[in-house]
């Protein structure tokens, strides 16, 4: 094997081309920068309209090459799953957004490799406190208070039929 070299970058969800800033990156190096791309589009395709972190680890003998794809920040993937602009400048003032648990859930998923929770209602609590900072709350409720309901066990029954992480 041979050294490895890694290209970091955002990349715009099922979007990548081979001009900046990959095309550069990837043309003095051994490998097809046309799979490169295509693999990129594959793999964050899901996250179109999205950046997205992406390392391309390209072996410098071979041209070999892993694509490793981030995930968008929280904020980001709750500006998208609620459809609204962008996050309140005052959250404890302006509420931006009502999220359904249901949302909650979904974007706990996506969002779950790359949080500190073991199980689905440790990672909807850490999306809440996201939420909680954009101004957004949950069925009506405060996301700090739905952090405690969720403690107490109220939506206990939900996170059961919601399938696991």
């Amino acid at each position: 094997m041979g050294d490895k070299k890694t290209i970091s970058t955002l990349i715009e969800g099922g979007s990548a081309s081979a001009g900046p800033p990959l095309g550069p990156e990837l043309g003095p190096l051994p490998t097809n920068v046309g799979d490169v791309v295509n693999k990129i589009n594959e793999q964050t395709a899901s996250f179109e309209g999205m950046e997205v972190p992406v390392d391309v680890i390209v072996d410098e003998e071979t041209g070999e090459f892993e694509i490793e794809v981030g995930k968008p920040p929280a904020a980001q993937l709750l500006i998208d799953e609620l459809g609204i602009p962008k996050g309140s400048g005052e959250p404890n003032l302006n509420k931006v957004a009502d999220m359904s648990f249901e949302q909650l859930c979904k974007v706990a998923r996506m969002k779950a490799s790359d949080l500190q929770a073991m199980d689905l209602r440790g990672a909807c609590k850490e999306i809440l406190g996201t939420a909680q900072s954009m101004g957004v709350t949950l069925e009506g409720v405060e996301a700090y208070e739905a952090q405690q309901e969720i403690a107490d066990g109220k939506y206990d029954q939900q996170l059961e039929d919601e399938e696991g992480i």
